[in-house]
């Protein structure tokens, strides 16, 4: 019976302190931390954002400066990325085209985000004639492809780069709104929310204090992969000419331009397509270690 006894006691002696609970932030980083491909998504999205704040003033060449002595010239010493058909530095002008197209890229998700979560959490809250209408909105926009429906806002609108993120935006609205919906009507019914509208507390407040808290989490995961949608979308309109105009150093803009010349100097379409490739990769790389991450079903 001692034996027994002595071998189910506490293993902690009397006066020593348990082991302490990590915080949820600890534990968010030690499970996202076994995602290696995630991290290094991420390692790659905090280089180019960095870029993007101060790769201008880290350019070898103006990225505007003409060099007719050096036109299509390959990837040399002095030109590691070569030159397009203007003598320009090529791998300037991706380094300036950072800030360019990732900001406009971001912008327009911010945008579309900031919209699509107000018509979200209006049609999940509210129900009703509300919801059918908002959703039969964004019903009738997933009709279309997004990049026939960005062009045909653009065409609209008009080109230019406040245009490309406006056009982008509007295109990210939906997604949003049927997915902060959902989130709402996963949490609306929780005690908490019934409690808050029992004492009165008035609809916005009750939306954004209580309930929008609650779709945080596909809220981020769907924004960090949004980014990722909206930099491909900007680059393909001005691909098309619908953006940045060819003197402009933007990643579409500059593929553009290194079209008409691919079978003469093919780096001009190589290291853009290829930049653009790696962020594009980067952001759904870290959005799906996100999602992996936060889903309490996969921990």
């Amino acid at each position: 019976m001692t034996t027994s006894k002595q071998a189910t006691a506490p293993a902690f002696a009397q006066g020593e302190e348990l082991p302490k609970a990590q915080s949820p932030v600890k534990q968010f980083v030690k499970k996202f931390l076994r995602r290696k491909t995630a991290v290094l998504g991420f390692a790659f999205i905090v280089f180019i954002l960095i870029i993007a704040v101060i790769g201008p003033s880290l350019t070898p060449y103006d990225p505007n400066a003409y060099d007719y002595s050096a036109v299509l010239s390959g990837p040399t010493a002095k030109h590691v990325w070569g030159t397009d058909e203007f003598g320009r530095d090529v791998f300037s002008r991706i380094l300036a085209g950072t800030q360019l197209s990732l900001g406009t890229a971001l912008s327009a998700s911010i945008l579309g985000t900031a919209i699509g979560v107000i018509f979200g959490l209006i049609a999940g809250f509210f129900g009703g004639v509300v919801d059918s209408f908002i959703m039969r909105c964004c019903d009738v926009m997933f009709a279309f492809p997004g990049i026939l429906l960005a062009i045909a806002i653009v065409a609209i609108i008009g080109p230019g780069i406040q245009n490309i993120m406006i056009s982008v935006a509007i295109g990210a609205i939906p997604t949003f709104a049927r997915i902060i919906r959902g989130s709402v009507l996963e949490v609306r019914g929780e005690l908490y929310v019934e409690v808050a509208r029992s004492i009165g507390c008035p609809a916005g407040r009750t939306m954004f204090v209580h309930i929008f808290p609650g779709t945080m989490r596909a809220l981020i995961v769907n924004f960090t992969m949004n980014v990722g949608g909206a930099i491909l979308s900007a680059s393909s309109l001005s691909f098309l000419g619908f953006g940045a105009s060819v003197t402009q150093a933007e990643w579409g803009a500059i593929l553009s331009t290194g079209r008409n010349y691919l079978s003469v100097a093919p780096h001009l379409v190589l290291y853009p397509g290829l930049v653009i490739f790696l962020t594009v990769l980067a952001f759904n790389l870290f959005g799906d270690g996100l999602r992996d991450t936060l889903d309490p079903k996969l921990n």
